[in-house]
């Protein structure tokens, strides 16, 4: 990656072009798109390029009813933004999209990829990044099979790649906050923590719930890629596929990354995890479109006697229960057994929780300073390691033991054999 020095030395009250970090991203979904309106707003970052094997759609909306997403609207949007912000003939090059991820990490232009994919292609399009020497900003939860996730946080470690996993909770203050308030012991020794997550879908999440032919301008079989290439069905695509194991892991898997994420965080568990994983009072949708539980409860027990509760059950967001009070927070509301400890001004004590007040710029920067992002590879995948094993455990029937310094299930060859599967579709590969 070139050296990049800052605007004010080159007296440019804009980012010269050879200062700007290039960036191309992977899926643009509503999400994706996000993530692409979110870096288009900072000077330093120029796209180059775009990729997705949908050239427009309106995600589980009929045209006219929502802006359009997918690989064209993305490459008018870049293109109209640049022509505005250079408005001289030649200050900006035009935006490229591809349809194939191989064809934009191979780019040598391109210094960072964002990977905004449905959740079986996120290990694939990063491993491919990092294997290019790109930089990743990759949505969560980091991967879909549990094995993936260390191929990847092991593959950022050895080519010192700056990774940022899309848990932008952990750049909100009072997500911040709450961690904070625990960390600094002010709820005393915590016996227990909760984590609420949404109730999965019963039923078809769309009116158009029969097989049918994929929509002109979708590349179906490269959607499905890695994974079992299922009839098409527009109710299990976009933004419903997450509830089918084949593309994804339902609410948990989906919700995972972001509260047990800041669970862990606020218990200092970043590259740890639980003793022991229990999958509790699992029930599945009434219709075969969909195969990820409804109602669920994944029971964990982490070394020094704290116990956790995941599970639909709960209040939305994390609740950390301590021997001299509680805090808990979601999106939109903290609170706490004293209000004192929550309040912005409070100094809450010596230990002070990384600090970032902008996702994608926190990415940005740590690209430029080569230090740890706020929500790294391995972070990511430890986070969601619990769902991981409590789907397993769900499969075999048992509570599983887990050392999560090595990261095996303890005495049982079935249940590391299942969770340590990795079965592509043909020809792709880990």
């Amino acid at each position: 990656m070139p050296m990049l020095a800052p605007a004010s030395i080159l007296g440019a009250s804009r980012t010269a072009p050879s200062n700007r970090i290039t960036l191309g991203i992977v899926g643009l979904g509503s999400m994706g798109t996000n993530n692409l309106r979110s870096f288009l707003r900072h000077e330093d970052v120029q796209i180059l390029a775009v990729c997705d094997v949908h050239d427009e759609h309106y995600r589980d909306q009929a045209k006219g009813e929502r802006p359009p997403l997918g690989r064209d609207p993305a490459k008018r949007h870049v293109d109209a933004h640049y022509a505005q912000r250079f408005p001289n003939p030649g200050s900006g090059a035009s935006c490229a999209a591809y349809s194939d991820f191989r064809s934009l990490c191979e780019r040598d232009d391109i210094d960072t990829v964002v990977v905004a994919t449905p959740d079986h292609w996120h290990a694939l399009c990063a491993l491919e990044a990092l294997g290019n020497g790109k930089d990743v900003y990759c949505e969560k939860p980091v991967t879909h099979l549990f094995k993936e996730g260390q191929s990847i946080y092991r593959e950022v470690e050895k080519r010192n790649a700056v990774f940022q996993v899309g848990s932008q909770q952990r750049s909100l203050t009072r997500f911040r906050i709450a961690a904070e308030v625990v960390l600094n012991g002010l709820i005393g020794k915590v016996t227990r923590f909760e984590v609420g997550l949404p109730t999965g879908p019963s039923q078809p999440k769309a009116d158009r719930h029969s097989v049918s032919t994929p929509p002109a301008g979708l590349d179906y079989d490269l959607w499905c890629g890695p994974s079992e290439k299922l009839p098409y069905i527009f109710a299990r695509h976009h933004r419903y596929w997450r509830f089918h194991y084949a593309f994804g892991g339902g609410q948990i898997m989906d919700w995972i990354g972001h509260h047990n994420d800041i669970a862990h965080w606020a218990l200092g568990l970043d590259q740890s995890g639980p003793e022991t994983v229990e999958a509790v009072g699992w029930t599945f949708p009434e219709t075969d479109i969909y195969n990820t539980p409804v109602d669920y409860e994944i029971r964990c027990a982490y070394k020094g006697g704290i116990t956790s509760s995941i599970s639909n059950s709960h209040e939305s967001g994390v609740k950390w229960i301590g021997e001299d009070g509680w805090v808990a927070v979601d999106r939109g509301k903290i609170q706490a057994s004293n209000r004192e400890w929550i309040r912005e001004s409070t100094d809450r004590g010596p230990v002070k929780p990384y600090v970032s007040l902008d996702h994608h710029r926190n990415f940005l920067d740590c690209v430029r300073s080569r230090k740890p992002c706020v929500a790294p590879a391995e972070t990511g995948h430890r986070s969601i390691t619990p769902g991981h094993l409590g789907h397993i455990s769900q499969i075999v029937g048992r509570k599983l033991r887990w050392n999560p310094k090595t990261e095996k299930v303890i005495g049982d060859r079935e249940a590391n054999k299942l969770l340590k599967t990795v079965d592509y579709r043909r020809p792709w590969k880990l």
